[in-house]
């Protein structure tokens, strides 16, 4: 990487990390008109060749267990569906494309029917679709599912399926540049603060930048940049695989994001389909750690969906990637919001799989905590860094 100074030897908010957490966050800095200051976004990768962001199955849902993730999953879907109106109406905006064709959670066990039925009444206190559906319902919406053993199905065709992620990230970049946000290819090195603040980052390239609020980030690098407060994340780099594959016998309509009780997940993708899934072992891997298991598809992946869907027999895999989770170890749930002693110190952590569908909430609410010491749209305060110091999880049952 050939590192760029900043133009500045001072910011009002310097965001660690440029991929979609921190170009979220330095979009409705700059569109807030509440707002007045500067920003510097670092980023050590400026290709994003190997972030999450870039490795992303660009998925939203709607069906969580807890009333905060529900409405984070909902902002995200009117934002997308109005992306344009939300980027003040430049004509030049794309509309994102999106495809809506549900999530399918499937369950074989009695136990974990009643977690869904019990999920699905709080969806739907919060206005969510979802439905449970017995198995002659799923089989007369979807009669390609061998549904021997299933008990249940959790199913929700509205704001649920794809969206162009990509697209999003890339325009709230452009934008946050033409509202003076400024990107820079160099990485933080070090942070020096005193018990209470943050007085200044230290960049790989030498200069050291006073700034009055530092934001985290970082991705799966999150705690090594909270290591630099004297802080501790339980966020980690975990590995996740996934194919796209064409099939023999294409469905004759669209697959929702089924989730197989085998921990394998498989949904339409444009004219083929994807799958994907962690590791049975899954520990902590290297940052730079993207090889491929390629025996976990024959071993796991294609088992799985072929029993599910029989039609699914004969596919052929045209592409496979490794990506990262930034894994929060606690609870699977977002960190968010300031420390709690370096009080102008923000973290943005830990999404475990959820953060593209995220993005928009949490880079608001960051927004609103650097501009109001508070959060005004939706309360955050349940996914904040005090339950990591009090050890506490705030417990999400519905993890993929």
């Amino acid at each position: 990487m050939n590192q760029q100074p900043p133009q500045h030897a001072a910011y009002d908010v310097v965001i660690i990390g440029g991929a979609v957490m921190g170009s979220s966050a330095a979009w409705f800095l700059s569109a807030n008109p509440d707002f007045d200051g500067s920003v510097l976004v670092v980023e050590r990768d400026p290709s994003y060749e190997f972030t999450s962001t870039t490795h992303t199955n660009s998925c939203m849902r709607q069906q969580f267990s807890n009333e905060v993730n529900i409405r984070i999953s909902q902002f995200a879907a009117d934002f997308v569906r109005n992306f344009r109106t939300y980027l003040g109406d430049d004509p030049e905006v794309p509309e994102i494309l999106v495809d809506h064709y549900g999530y399918m959670y499937l369950a074989d066990t009695e136990a974990f029917a009643t977690t869904l039925r019990r999920n699905q009444q709080v969806q739907a206190g919060w206005g969510a679709a979802t439905k449970i559906m017995s198995p002659a319902e799923i089989a007369a919406a979807y009669p390609f599912y061998n549904l021997d053993g299933i008990v249940c199905g959790s199913h929700n065709l509205v704001d649920e399926g794809y969206f162009d992620s990509g697209t999003m990230f890339d325009w709230w970049r452009r934008k946050a540049r033409e509202n003076g946000v400024e990107y820079v290819a160099n990485e933080v090195v070090g942070i020096d603060h005193d018990s209470r603040r943050v007085q200044s980052v230290e960049l790989a390239s030498g200069e050291s930048i006073t700034c009055g609020t530092v934001v985290n980030a970082a991705g799966p690098r999150a705690i090594e940049v909270a290591r630099m407060i004297g802080a501790e994340l339980p966020v980690e780099p975990r590995k996740r695989f996934t194919f796209i594959f064409d099939a023999a016998e294409p469905l004759d309509r669209r697959l929702p994001l089924t989730i197989d009780p085998s921990g394998v997940h498989v949904r339409s993708d444009g004219d083929a389909y994807l799958a994907g899934c962690p590791p049975d072992v899954d520990p902590t891997v290297e940052y730079d750690d993207f090889a491929m298991d390629h025996d976990i598809w024959e071993d796991k992946v294609w088992p799985a969906i072929a029993n599910r869907i029989p039609a699914f027999e004969r596919v052929k895999v045209t592409s496979r990637w490794a990506g990262h989770y930034a894994y929060n170890t606690l609870d699977h749930n977002v960190i968010v919001g300031p420390h709690h002693e370096v009080e102008n110190f923000v973290f943005m952590n830990g999404f475990s799989g959820h953060g593209m569908q995220q993005s928009p909430a949490i880079g608001r609410g960051v927004s609103e905590w650097v501009t109001y010491g508070e959060f005004r749209s939706l309360d955050l305060s349940p996914l904040g860094y005090g339950r990591v110091v009090a050890n506490e999880p705030f417990v999400e049952t519905a993890v993929i």
